[in-house]
């Protein structure tokens, strides 16, 4: 059998010469960043399954694009049954900053139960 990896000797241990290959570099989001947080403390194995295999980077855009999307979608129907209004904006905007600040709040519960802790 053909091997075709270099080593580095370190004491007396060979140590294999692995990289991944270049990662695109542009910035995880939010939810990415949550979503990578959450693998390597509570799912280690799958975490580096994924680093390993290089498609953590790839799952993590993927998880952090979904949830941005969902959060697009979901917050005009929760500020709509909140009663968060163009009206209450202008007659009273302390409160519906509050409504508003609830309804995020709600929209990423849902997006940690469903996305990001599963």
């Amino acid at each position: 059998m053909e091997n075709n990896l270099t080593y580095t000797r370190n004491g007396d241990y060979l140590i294999p010469d692995l990289k991944l290959s270049e990662q695109p570099e542009k910035p995880l989001g939010k939810y990415g960043r949550m979503r990578k947080a959450y693998l390597k403390e509570h799912r280690p194995i799958l975490y580096n399954q994924l680093l390993m295999s290089e498609k953590l980077y790839p799952h993590l855009r993927e998880i952090d694009e979904t949830a941005n999307s969902r959060l697009d979608q979901m917050m005009p129907r929760l500020a709509e049954s909140a009663g968060a209004t163009e009206e209450l904006k202008a007659r009273d905007p302390m409160a519906w900053v509050g409504l508003m600040n609830t309804c995020k709040a709600q929209a990423e519960e849902i997006l940690l139960a469903e996305l990001i802790n599963s």
